[in-house]
């Protein structure tokens, strides 16, 4: 599924639609060149599900959590890993447990599209904004936003 995404209203919208439908052991794996929204459009997920505060980018912190949400949102940023096992070593299963994960640059932790409850988007730059390119794995065929 494609998704055009013209503006920041536009980002803020799907943001919304993807917490509309969010549950407990979610995987969001945002993908995308440096500058194309991962961070943008998890901030939106977040504000949608009624975050009111700043949303630090966890690139420096790796993982940000936001316990207070229904559902429990745990948001990383895996640009700075240098190999997957990193991920395990910081506990990120842990962190996961009874939460929606927002994974930014997933691949660098040795990806997550293989779990079923693992919805996959890239975002690219297009002619007028972004495009986002989702794919959702067994969990979310009912629930694409």
């Amino acid at each position: 599924m494609i998704v055009h995404l013209p503006d920041l209203p536009a980002m803020d919208a799907y943001g919304a639609r993807i917490a509309a439908r969010l549950l407990p052991g979610d995987v969001v794996a945002l993908s995308g060149d440096l500058g194309t929204g991962k961070t943008t459009l998890s901030r939106a997920i977040l504000s949608a599900l009624g975050h009111t505060g700043e949303v630090p980018s966890p690139t420096f912190t790796i993982i940000e959590s936001y316990e207070s949400l229904d559902p429990p949102v745990v948001h990383a940023d895996f640009y700075r890993l240098e190999a997957p096992a990193e991920a395990e070593e910081i506990g990120l299963d842990d962190y996961r447990e009874g939460a929606v994960l927002l994974a930014e640059w997933p691949d660098r932790a040795g990806g997550f599209a293989h779990e079923p409850a693992c919805l996959s988007i890239t975002l690219e730059m297009a002619d007028q904004g972004r495009s986002a390119i989702a794919n959702g794995g067994d969990s979310w065929l009912e629930r694409m936003p």
